[in-house]
């Protein structure tokens, strides 16, 4: 990831707010404090499972409905364990694993993952990340450190950080580029921060005002995205999830 996972060089990160009645909980990793805000009951886009009906001239509609009712009720599932697993940090991994192989294979419609993964104005919203998983499900672990994305999708920015409480914090911030459900990224600079010192801001190279590239650059690829949680695959094959998170301080 472009933080510290998805990719085998370190820091090439490749990578809750709810309209639903609320539980708000700390987190706390190495020190470091943020809320995550989650709903009492799952809130799943209706608009993301559809159903198709097969007519046939001669005889009255038929609706095809069993096979994708069960696909509808494994996503389901799926989201509530991933939620779960957000909020408590105790299910086992085997079924995080498996709730992520459901959401990799549903293909849900990605139309309104941009916005809701980056909100309609900058700064954008901002996600912790929660597990880790290896290339092809193999295995996976919480992830041990506080490890926060920005996403802004009105600016095209994106921010990477990994916040060590009042020892300090690394970000890498920079430009990025959405296609369908693939969201592309270069970092610019980064930034060193110990303790209360003032941040050292040094830049990466990245020189060229050129749009981020599947072929060139890292990437992520979103298989679900709401007001809480987020699934998504890197380059290098990993896959992770996030929980939404109000904010998050050094």
């Amino acid at each position: 990831m472009a933080l510290m996972t998805f990719s085998s060089s370190s820091f090439n990160l490749v990578a809750l707010n709810s309209s639903f009645k609320s539980s708000i909980f700390p987190v706390s990793n190495n020190g470091c404090m943020g809320q995550i805000l989650l709903p009492l009951k799952p809130a799943i886009h209706q608009h993301l499972f559809k159903t198709r009906a097969t007519l046939d001239e001669k005889k009255d509609p038929v609706p095809v409905l069993v096979e994708e009712d069960q696909i509808n009720r494994e996503v389901e599932e799926s989201i509530r364990v991933l939620k779960n697993a957000a909020k408590t940090r105790k299910v086992p991994k085997e079924e995080v694993l498996s709730a992520l192989s459901v959401m990799e294979k549903a293909k849900l419609d990605p139309s309104g993952f941009l916005d809701t993964l980056g909100g309609s104005e900058s700064p954008g919203r901002t996600w912790m990340l929660i597990f880790t998983a290896e290339k092809q499900l193999k295995g996976g672990r919480y992830f041990p450190i506080t490890a926060v994305q920005r996403f802004d999708a009105a600016a095209k920015r994106i921010e990477n950080g990994v916040y060590f409480g009042p020892i300090g914090c690394l970000t890498f911030e920079g430009r990025l580029a959405w296609n369908k459900r693939i969201l592309a990224f270069i970092f610019e600079r980064i930034r060193i921060k110990f303790g209360p010192l003032d941040p050292l801001e040094i830049g990466l190279g990245q020189k060229e005002d050129r749009e981020p590239s599947t072929k060139k650059d890292p990437f992520f690829i979103w298989f679900y995205i709401d007001e809480e949680i987020a699934v998504a695959r890197g380059r290098s094959g990993g896959t992770a999830f996030w929980c939404r998170c109000h904010h998050i301080t050094a």
